[in-house]
């Protein structure tokens, strides 16, 4: 009643209780520009990474022989059949290092804050490139590649961040940056690495010394190393914190202390301050698409493996018999590829297709990657590898491998957006990373090792691994179908 006594109209009461402003989730917001400088640092800090890894791919099977003859080791006794079991070897425990190392940088991020962790992974990659290119030994390649999985931390720290400089509006505009990047680094790599070694032969008049002829692969690590130094200084100078760092003077939180803040609330995101306990984090939500990302990482890197090694195995024995220049054109085009698909068809494909769908598409296409292997290889041993047959199924395979590229971009926002709170970001790309590495580990190992078995024992042709390769391809499929739709916003 009113003081009049007369009782408000209905439209009144409508009126009280219809909303000043609109809903947010029936507004549809526009994008939030994105932070350009901030972004091209850590575009520039995920350069370096592909560039130092795949630099030496060109080169490494070759280097791996040399040793032999530098050392005396007598690694495969002359037998080039053997060489693919050792091929994944470093790489393996490159990311034997990083697995047990990872999710420990990824949660230190949480609490001192990412730019710390950036740097020291970054330190790390230019000291261990130097160290590797002044190697002698089998084990002095080895032990550099170990130090730069134990130091390196940085995949996830800049998912981590990449997170934080964006939010649901321009989410997929940043990730989409890191895929063309990566792509420029895998075309630079090879590159540098097939171009720049043995550069007393290849530039005899500028590289003439004892000291070349004695390193002969020191010219592709210190351009990578330089790289590196160069990224390091520009992220000390200009790359910001995103993550509000506590005040050292308070003490931490104990993981009781997490464990009781976190299970007291209603809402996953009402506890912002503190990152969520690592066995909490154990869900269905995080779990599923770390899996993904799982298989998807198994896959790329036993073909990453077995690429490099047939192209360089010679035809009579299933591979390709190229040189490291023509392993590193081939290689290149892959980066090249990848960047222009990024670019001007990822986007619009997902926006068309959707996330899941285009995730399990790019998952599907590795059954065609690992198809052309024999393929190509028959075609050589009967028309040759210069035969534009042969440059033709390449260039095939260099398209599929485009289309795989793209569910690692699919899968990284399903990653992120499944961390409940921005501290426990670091948490949740940690563990994603490690079980990465774990796989990238045993992959190359695995990958290079059938290889060798299939030839020396000449199964299927010498084409077995590609079958096992094709199984797994097919028998993982189904871990894309449980992806929501969607992602869940964080």
């Amino acid at each position: 009643m009113n003081e009049t006594g007369e009782r408000p109209s209905c439209a009144s009461d409508r009126d009280e209780s219809v909303p000043l402003l609109p809903s947010p989730a029936d507004v549809t917001k526009r994008p939030t520009p994105l932070p350009k400088l901030q972004i091209t640092i850590l575009l520039l800090v995920s350069l370096i990474e592909p560039i130092a890894s795949q630099c030496i791919l060109p080169f490494i099977n070759e280097a791996k022989l040399d040793m032999q003859l530098v050392a005396s080791l007598d690694i495969t006794g002359g037998d080039k059949r053997k060489v693919g079991y050792y091929a994944g070897l470093i790489e393996s425990l490159f990311f034997v290092t990083q697995a047990l190392t990872t999710l420990q940088w990824n949660r230190l991020s949480d609490s001192v804050g990412r730019k710390p962790v950036l740097l020291m992974g970054t330190f790390g990659l230019c000291i261990s490139m130097l160290c590797f290119g002044l190697s002698r030994t089998f084990w002095g390649l080895v032990a550099s590649r170990c130090i730069t999985g134990a130091l390196n931390g940085n995949v996830g720290v800049m998912k981590s961040m990449m997170g934080e400089l964006t939010d649901e509006t321009n989410r997929a505009q940043g990730f989409d940056f890191q895929p063309m990047t990566r792509s420029a680094g895998v075309m630079l790599g090879p590159l540098i690495g097939g171009s720049l070694s043995r550069p007393q032969e290849q530039f005899a008049p500028l590289f003439s010394g004892t000291f070349w002829a004695e390193y002969p692969y020191f010219l592709p690590c210190l351009v990578a190393a330089m790289f590196a130094a160069f990224a390091f200084v520009v992220m000390l100078a200009f790359l910001n914190e995103t993550l509000p760092v506590t005040s050292f003077s308070k003490p931490p939180p104990t993981v009781a202390d997490r464990e009781a803040s976190y299970l007291s609330s209603t809402n996953k995101h009402a506890d912002l301050e503190s990152p969520v306990p690592l066995r909490l984090l154990l869900t269905s939500e995080v779990l599923l698409p770390t899996a993904c990302y799982g298989t998807i990482a198994m896959l790329e890197i036993a073909m990453l493996a077995l690429q490099p090694l047939f192209y360089s195995t010679p035809i009579e024995l299933g591979g390709l018999g190229f040189s490291p220049a023509t392993i590193g054109f081939w290689m290149s085009g892959l980066g090249i590829g990848n960047g222009i698909f990024q670019a001007f068809f990822f986007a619009r494909l997902v926006s068309k297709l959707g996330l899941k769908t285009m995730f399990r598409i790019g998952h599907g296409a590795f059954v065609f990657v690992f198809a052309l292997f024999p393929i190509t290889s028959v075609m050589a041993r009967t028309y040759g590898s210069d035969s534009w047959l042969v440059k033709g199924l390449l260039f095939c395979q260099v398209c599929f491998n485009m289309l795989q590229a793209t569910s690692f971009t699919c899968i990284m926002m399903f990653i992120v957006a499944s961390a409940p709170n921005q501290r426990s970001l670091g948490a949740v790309n940690g563990l994603s990373q490690t079980t990465a590495s774990v796989v990238r580990a045993i992959g190359p190992w695995l990958a290079t090792s059938m290889f060798a078995y299939s030839v020396e024992y000449n199964i299927l042709g010498g084409y077995a691994v590609y079958l096992v390769m094709v199984l797994m391809t097919l028998a993982t499929t189904g871990l894309g179908g449980m992806l929501p739709a969607e992602p869940a916003r964080c």
